[in-house]
């Protein structure tokens, strides 16, 4: 490697950034300096994200200060954090697929030669050779991108990161795409790195790989220091309770409906983002089963594949005992399955129409005479929904995108409650809605559950997930890895299960 500068030390101290409606960061602090590593731990959500755009120059905090060397900034752009040597791997990879390794590694450093000033291919490529040489690659820097494995793209971004003498590395859930000994590649340069002076952030959900690289763990939980643990305390259960150490709301409602019969049940199921995963999994009338996991586990897909936008890549889907056409929404909404989905607004509602319009939407035919709209018949029906669900809104005919998260998430609910349903699959059901509304969904799911619906509730929310489900499905890479029962509950539990 070339000659490497001073190392750095870095402080963030009281770093805040408020939302609306939401505060990401709560008076952060995080020190870390030159041969360290640093694991940085906590739920979807906890803040880690946020903190890391912050570092990266991508977000301006709104109190706080960033100190580097001893020098105090407000905040970074992400021209000054370069420059201070502060490199970004993140979780989503996107090189240049039109070009080698090499252009993609000095992007915008390109080398030069001769009066016309063209680009000097071997020398940017003796430039980069040794540092895929450390990384242990099996690809040259003449390699065309579009060539290379996901796992070899990973190592590509490690290696642009060094390539700007680079003295603090942040990565993000860097080992998600990779094998077991890709894993262990990677874990031995960070180690090599660390020796090299260099500082690690290190953000991942594997547990064991800070088990064995991390000199100290720093935990965050809902936007806040949880604490930190020092080399000879880092060990899987600590980390854990830094990550989830809080106490579940009273607000919960615990339906306690009978169990009845097998609705819903997928046999070998594969999904196009897991093709090698199969899913077994019952959901029982009257049930709220609860999937949890980490993001990227498969849970929305497993949805997707389930209501028919997706087509699987294997196994069966049944309602009732009765096999589902795969890869058709109508017949998954014939068979009796709705999904209220993640993203509401673009996926969930037609923001320009209005409420009835949106509540009656999906089953049109029980509101038309002739072939034609019986706008007394719509309103009828919204009018009932609007009464039992509490939508707050005085007029019927306002645009769906003029509510609240809270009644637009309600306006979704009621859209397929008029169509009877047997089973509801609700996809992180209270992202971005208020507590108050919170609670009067989670009343409506108890609801559906007393009903004898089967609910399949989605949440990264362990608070809610234990609050509200009567029992708990863990996924993990595309796969059920364990079911839990309510005596089972508990975060730890779920976590042991979703994080490897």
């Amino acid at each position: 490697m070339e000659h490497r500068p001073e190392m750095i030390a870095l402080d963030l101290l009281g770093i805040t950034k408020v939302y609306p409606g939401a505060v990401a960061l709560n008076a952060v602090s995080l020190s870390i300096k030159g041969g360290e590593v640093v694991g940085l731990v906590g739920e979807n959500g906890a803040g880690k994200s946020t903190l890391m755009k912050v570092l990266g120059g991508t977000i301006r905090p709104d109190e706080g200060e960033i100190v580097i060397d001893g020098t105090s900034f407000s905040s970074l752009t992400p021209a000054e954090a370069v420059s201070h040597g502060i490199a970004f791997v993140h979780q989503e990879l996107n090189p240049l697929t039109n070009l080698d390794v090499a252009g993609n590694i000095l992007l915008g450093r390109e080398l030069r030669k001769g009066i016309f000033g063209l680009i000097d291919q071997a020398a940017m490529e003796a430039r980069v050779r040794p540092l895929l040489d450390m990384l242990g690659a099996r690809f040259l820097p003449s390699t065309p991108v579009s060539e290379l494995s996901l796992a070899d793209c990973q190592l590509l971004e490690i290696a642009k990161a060094l390539s700007i003498n680079v003295r603090l590395i942040i990565l993000d859930e860097p080992t998600s795409s990779l094998t077991l000994s890709e894993t262990q590649r990677l874990l031995s340069v960070i180690r090599r790195l660390r020796s090299e002076g260099v500082a690690v952030l290190f953000i991942t959900h594997r547990l064991s790989e800070i088990e064995e690289v991390a000199d100290r763990v720093v935990g965050l939980r809902d936007g806040k220091n949880a604490g930190e643990l020092e080399r000879g305390a880092i060990e899987r259960d600590a980390m854990v309770r830094l990550m989830i150490g809080r106490d579940i709301q009273q607000f919960y409602e615990h339906a306690n409906p009978e169990r009845g019969p097998v609705v819903l049940e997928l046999k070998g199921l594969r999904t196009r983002t897991y093709p090698e995963a199969e899913v077994q999994l019952a959901v029982h009338a009257g049930e709220i089963l609860g999937l949890a996991g980490l993001v990227g586990a498969g849970r929305t897909e497993l949805a997707r594949t389930v209501f028919g936008i997706d087509h699987p890549e294997a196994g069966t889907i049944e309602m009732n005992g009765e096999p589902v056409s795969p890869g058709s929404v109508p017949e998954a909404v014939k068979a009796g399955i709705c999904l209220v989905p993640e993203d509401r607004k673009s996926e969930g509602l037609f923001l320009d129409f209005t409420i009835s319009e949106n509540i009656v939407v999906a089953n049109l035919g029980a509101v038309s005479k002739g072939g034609f709209v019986d706008r007394r018949g719509e309103r009828r029906v919204a009018e009932s929904f609007r009464s039992r669900l509490s939508i707050k809104s005085r007029r019927l005919d306002r645009p769906a995108g003029e509510l609240s998260g809270g009644n637009q998430q309600k306006v979704v609910l009621a859209k397929w409650l008029g169509m009877a349903p047997r089973l509801v699959i609700l996809d992180e059901p209270t992202r971005g809605i208020d507590v108050g509304a919170k609670a009067e969904v989670y009343r409506l799911i108890g609801e559906l559950a007393m009903q004898g619906v089967a609910v399949l509730m989605i949440s990264s929310d362990m608070e809610e997930v234990i609050g509200v489900s009567t029992r708990i499905a863990v996924m993990r890479r595309g796969r059920i890895a364990g079911v839990l029962s309510r005596k089972e509950f508990s975060e730890e539990a779920i976590l042991h299960l979703a994080v490897e």
